[in-house]
């Protein structure tokens, strides 16, 4: 198989990129290089830049690789973000889908994993996600995960294109330092941040309706991530004609409180928090039930919290070394 992966330069997909490879899988990279590096990429795997906006040259990609399966990654992707820029975000995020997966369904390519969000969930009325929970998010990021969803199945109803939507709960950690977070919109590195410029880390918000007030979530490292995609590639593979949806999680809730505490702890700074108003799009609690999963492809993650830290400390230092000084 010749998997395209969309985004493949980001920090998700190189780590898809590098899973793929391992198992003996061919990656081509399309990307727009707009957040993603190229540097991340492992030697000889070809990197097409472009948007999948741009029609044809995601079906020149297509043709010229050989692609016989897509990942695709490619999104915007921050939910506070997407409140102020509602009409970009379904720019990129829904339209760019759709052109691609028109690409994809007139070029035949049989496979499709498309990269969703737990957001897609909202805020939850239960203690664990399952596949069933209803979907009613709660910022248009969220929403355009949801819509991505819809046509990404119907694409795979019309066409038997065999499709697979993974719901990725919070993303953490890497495989090695050169794939580290470089961005600052998820929690353990928006911390690391902070730490380095010898600022307190930041709360939005403590009076959720949670045990210490802040939001909780299922952290679950890259490795574990880029792993469940490839059992999803290999499925679809297996069984054409296939249509998932999955949770990619660990059943464990982490509160933003303790998250902190636990980075104060690997880092060797000792600085507590500071509180400040919520922010918009912001759920109270989403943790995943991941045994659809476990029963449908065998996946199971394998790596903690603690793991997921100190990877992605490693990475940091090594972008930032005056951060180990603590």
């Amino acid at each position: 198989m010749t998997w395209l992966i969309t985004g493949g330069a980001g920090y998700i997909g190189a780590h898809v990129v590098r899973a793929l490879r391992e198992a003996g899988e061919r990656a081509v990279v399309y990307d727009d290089l707009s957040t993603g590096l190229a540097e991340r990429l492992p030697e000889g795997v070809p990197l097409v830049v472009g948007s999948t906006l741009d029609g044809e040259r995601v079906r020149r990609a297509l043709s010229g690789h050989a692609v016989t399966g897509v990942v695709h990654l490619a999104a915007k992707k921050q939910a506070g973000e997407s409140m102020d820029r509602p009409l970009h975000y379904y720019r990129e995020n829904v339209e760019g889908l759709r052109v691609l997966l028109d690409a994809v369904t007139a070029a035949g390519v049989p496979s499709f994993v498309f990269s969703s969000s737990a957001a897609v969930y909202g805020t939850p009325d239960t203690d664990l996600v399952t596949e069933e929970t209803p979907c009613v998010p709660l910022s248009p990021y969220g929403e355009t995960k949801l819509a991505g969803e819809w046509l990404v199945r119907a694409a795979g109803r019309a066409t038997g294109l065999s499709t697979a939507c993974l719901r990725y709960f919070n993303v953490a950690g890497a495989a090695s330092p050169r794939l580290a977070d470089t961005g600052v919109s998820n929690l353990i590195p928006m911390v690391f941040e902070r730490l380095t410029d010898n600022a307190p880390p930041r709360i939005f918000g403590d009076d959720y309706p949670t045990p210490d007030g802040t939001c909780v979530r299922d952290y679950i490292h890259v490795v574990d991530l880029a792993e469940a995609h490839v059992a999803a590639a290999r499925a679809l593979s297996a069984s054409p004609g296939r249509d998932l949806t999955l949770n990619i999680g660990r059943g464990e809730g982490v509160s933003v409180r303790e998250m902190i505490d636990r980075v104060n702890a690997v880092t060797g700074y000792d600085r507590p928090p500071v509180v400040t108003p919520r922010r918009p799009g912001d759920p109270a609690r989403v943790v995943a039930s991941a045994d659809r999963i476990a029963t449908q492809l065998g996946w199971k993650a394998r790596h903690d919290v603690q793991d997921m830290i100190t990877s992605a400390w490693t990475g940091w230092t090594r972008l930032h070394p005056e951060a180990a000084r603590a």
